[in-house]
This record gives C-alpha cells, structure tokens and sequence, in this order.
C-alpha cells in the first residue's frame, strides 16, 4: 500500500495563494494522482486530476485558479492554488489511483478567510 502525505495548507487570506504538495512512498509514474477536497458538513468532492501522460482535468469551481503537477522522481503530486476564495475552505486530500490499489493521504486544513 503505497502511503500519501499531503502538506502546505494553512490559513489564507481571500484572494492569496497556497501550494499543497503530496508526497508518495512508492513510484507515481503509472499511476493517475489526484486532489479531493472536504468542506464542513458537505461530501468530498474531486479538485483535479493527473494522469500518467500528464493530461489534467479540473473542477468547474477551480478552473483558471488551480494548476496540478506531478514530479516523478520525487514522487510529489502538487496543488498550486491561486485567487483562494473562503468557498475554497476545506480540508484536502490526494489520492493515488492504480490497478488493484487506491490510497488516500491524510488531509491538509485550507482555511480562506480574512
């Protein structure tokens, strides 16, 4: 089972920019990686996706504010996230999709808010 750490969420003002970073224990290469997000009192619901070629698909609410990377030496999924809005409010999750195994990080708090 490969393990996911997510890292750099915190607290941002409206309109500022945070980049989550989600590092795997074992090979991402052939693997699709994505990032989730949970606000209070609502269902998980997908940010972005990645795939092994590099193709990249996005949530309406985050399209022209998101960017999703991947490093395949490093085996870190990122999440860069500009113009944060307080909707963006939640915590976030990666997750690492490939035959016959699917793992999810942890979570990291995003808090957008003045």
């Amino acid at each position: 089972q490969v393990q996911l750490v997510e890292s750099g969420g915190g607290l941002v003002q409206p309109g500022g920019s945070l980049r989550l970073s989600c590092a795997a224990s074992g090979s991402i290469f052939s693997t699709t990686m994505g990032w989730y997000r949970q606000a209070p009192g609502k269902q998980r619901e997908l940010v972005a996706l990645i795939t092994k070629p590099g193709s990249t698909m996005y949530a309406d609410p985050v399209k022209g504010r998101f960017t999703i990377s991947r490093d395949n030496v490093k085996n870190t999924v990122y999440l860069q996230m500009n113009s944060l809005k307080p909707e963006d409010t939640a915590v976030y999750y990666c997750r690492y999709t490939s035959s016959g195994m699917d793992s999810w990080g942890k979570g990291t708090l995003v808090t957008v808010s003045s």
